[in-house]
């Protein structure tokens, strides 16, 4: 690009708990004022990222560390009893407010456009919405992060949602689409994973109600496949700035080791702050 003032946008891939790694980076960020013109996160990557422009350093890792083992934030009995693996109640609204508190002032004040992916279940088509309020924002932030098979479809102005990862796993064209004009991305894979393909059962079977969501949870690691190679792509040309693990982080989906958790996100760190002098010139316009 050869804007004057080119803008910078963050975007945020998810992985469940594989996001420690990111909270990491996002810390970084944070410590060191790295700023952007706008950011969007998709499933772990927009619960998580959210506290880059309220500008929370160690308020993910922290409820994490706290809460995860607690069986009103996740649990096989949430799942038995609701149709949910993560508590709507506890994880969504009395963690964030009770215990945690989410700071909207500093939030609104930052200025920063946050969005965050979803799923539209009865199209199969991503969509995003801005997070600007902290009701409804909730709603899209858990629709975002809600996991298939395990989460009940949630309702956004009468539509059913799920997972933003299903439609678009790192998505980096939608922030070309606003505008931006230079990306940094943050991946929670390495640079040697290739998505596999999912089972036809029970998918087809469980999402019968909604074909074309199943058919994107089927095609999903095509387009995982092709979004990598492109943004691989997009950095060779200085467009992009990728900040990934060297290696697989060795951590469950909805892993409870809190010596996991805490490794992957103190990896997160160090991968964030190794990568620092290069992101500083990244952003100021020079060639990495």
């Amino acid at each position: 690009m050869d804007n004057i003032c080119p803008k910078y946008g963050l975007v945020l891939e998810g992985g469940a708990m594989r996001g420690m790694f990111t909270a990491g980076v996002i810390d970084v960020f944070i410590d060191n004022d790295i700023k952007f013109d706008g950011a969007i996160g998709v499933s772990a990557g927009a619960v998580i990222g959210i506290n880059y422009p309220s500008k929370q350093k160690g308020r993910a890792i922290g409820y994490t560390l706290d809460f995860i083992k607690d069986k009103r934030y996740m649990g096989i009995g949430n799942l038995i009893k609701t149709g949910d693996l993560i508590g709507k109640d506890f994880a969504y609204y009395t963690v964030p407010v009770k215990y945690y508190p989410f700071d909207e002032e500093t939030f609104h004040k930052t200025g920063i456009p946050f969005y965050a992916a979803v799923t539209n279940m009865e199209t199969g088509d991503a969509e995003y919405f801005e997070i600007e309020d902290f009701d409804f924002g909730m709603e899209a932030l858990r629709a975002s992060a809600s996991l298939p098979f395990v989460t009940k479809p949630v309702m956004l102005n009468g539509k059913p949602y799920l997972d933003g990862g299903v439609a678009d796993s790192i998505p980096y064209r939608k922030m070309f689409e606003l505008g931006y004009d230079k990306l940094v991305v943050v991946l929670t894979r390495d640079g040697s994973y290739r998505k596999s393909p999912m089972p036809a059962f029970p998918t087809r079977y469980v999402y019968r109600k909604y074909p074309a969501f199943a058919d994107r949870i089927m095609d999903r690691h095509n387009e995982y496949n092709s979004t990598v190679r492109e943004l691989e792509k997009l950095e060779s040309e200085g467009r992009v700035f990728i900040i990934r693990p060297p290696a697989p982080l060795g951590i469950g989906r909805t892993e409870r080791n809190l010596e996991k958790i805490k490794r992957t996100y103190e990896k997160g760190l160090a991968q964030g702050e190794a990568r620092l002098g290069a992101l500083k010139e990244f952003l100021s316009g020079k060639s990495v």
